[in-house]
Parts: structure tokens; sequence; C-alpha cells
């Protein structure tokens, strides 16, 4: 029993992945990690065309309390980035699994996101 959306598949590292069309997917953050940052005054997002393996920095999230980096849940080549979030960054805080997301991949061919952590796995991380 989590409040993390079900449909989501999650990293260690508190970002989510949401699975697309075909091979591409959506990328955020957890509300659980903005909770512990506070509220995001500047975020720094990966370039698109750049590769990138699970668990590799591709950004930073700055924010009142904290600077940290941002970590790619999946492996791929990064396809496109929110532009918008760039000047709103209050809404990763407001709407995280929402209008909150940060930048969108296409996953290698044998990265399997059935791998990563499921909403009740996640939350039991949380948890502990």
């Amino acid at each position: 029993m989590s409040n993390f959306p079900e449909d989501l598949r999650y990293s260690p590292d508190h970002e989510w992945a949401r699975p697309g069309n075909g091979r591409l997917v959506r990328v955020g953050v957890t509300a659980y990690a903005t909770e512990q940052l506070g509220d995001i005054v500047f975020i720094s997002l990966p370039e698109v065309g750049e590769q990138y393996s699970a668990g590799d920095a591709c950004g930073e999230l700055e924010s009142t309390k904290a600077v940290s980096e941002l970590m790619c849940p999946v492996s791929g080549v990064v396809t496109g980035i929110h532009e918008a979030i760039l000047d709103t960054t209050e809404t990763v805080n407001q709407d995280p699994y929402g209008d909150g997301w940060l930048f969108e991949i296409e996953l290698d061919p044998d990265f399997d996101i059935d791998d990563m952590l499921d909403a009740d796995a996640y939350a039991q991380q949380v948890d502990e």
C-alpha cells in the first residue's frame, strides 16, 4: 500500500520512469525526493542526444536546502527535455508525477524497465 503511482518504475535514487510508446520513457523525480529537497529553484537537465547508463549523473536539482545530482534511472539516449520546467521549477514540487516530468529517453535495447522497483518495492525502500 503506497502513495506512489502504480504505472511507474522507480530507481533507488528516487527517480521514476513512465513507459510510453515503444521504448520511449518519461523521467522525473518522486514526491519523496521533492519533500527531502524542499522548494526546487534551479534545474539542470541532460542534453538531447546524450547516452546514459542507469545510475549515471545526468543533471542537477537545486533547492533552497541543497544541490542534488539527478541520476538517470534507465539506460538509453535522451530524446527530449521538458523545456517549460526550467522556468517553472516549482511544478516539480507541486506535480512530480504529472507536469513536473523532466526528460524523455529512448531505452537501450538491452535495458528491461521491469527490472526497476515497482511502487510497493519503492515504498518499502522509502519506509526503511
